[in-house]
């Protein structure tokens, strides 16, 4: 009886997971610091760039989805990466994208599959090969909100926070698009929603 209760418990969970549209993520955790970010800047030959070097290394997480096909993108702040701000921010991001099926592609970090955590019934974790940070596209996301901090000196966190913020509201689903809309993701999604 009670094997019963559960197939058509699980039976029921597949048929409303089968209404809901399908949507596709990205997701990764970036450290933003105090410490100064270096990178290539035009100058004469032979000419070092100048400028002031900081050591400071408080720094806080940004975790962040984003939807390729789409741009659409959640981010949120925390102090460290561990399984209970993975739970936290999973919890949020359900509650942000109530009415699809979100498959979220992440990596194999220790906290994304903590025995602690509990998946939100509209969320399927798919981890990527490990090793393979190229194989997820939030990575040049990353990159792009860096190219932005390279050189500059914040005093305190919250100077970086509220810069991080500018840059943030700054990004359009367009930009988002562009800069993770990988075309083998594309293709692949075309196809899923041909069928």
């Amino acid at each position: 009886m009670k094997d019963d209760l559960e197939l058509l418990s699980l039976y029921d969970r597949q048929v409303c997971q089968n209404e809901r549209p399908i949507r596709y993520f990205v997701q990764d955790e970036s450290r933003f610091c105090l410490k100064k970010q270096i990178g290539r800047v035009l100058t004469a030959f032979c000419i070092k760039p100048n400028g002031k070097w900081q050591w400071l290394f408080k720094a806080f997480w940004l975790y962040g989805a984003v939807e390729p096909a789409t741009g659409s993108s959640f981010f949120l702040q925390f102090s460290h990466v561990d399984t209970e701000c993975f739970q936290r921010f999973l919890a949020e991001f359900s509650q942000a994208y109530p009415d699809s099926l979100n498959i979220i592609q992440l990596d194999n970090g220790r906290f994304h599959s903590g025995k602690k955590l509990v998946l939100p019934d509209n969320i399927i974790l798919l981890f990527q090969p490990p090793y393979c940070p190229e194989l997820n596209p939030i990575e040049h996301l990353w990159q792009y909100l860096k190219a932005d901090l390279r050189w500059a000196s914040f005093k305190t966190l919250d100077e970086l926070q509220i810069k991080l913020g500018q840059l943030l509201a700054e990004l359009t689903p367009e930009i988002i698009a562009g800069i993770t809309g990988y075309p083998f993701i594309l293709d692949a999604l075309s196809v899923i929603n041909t069928i």
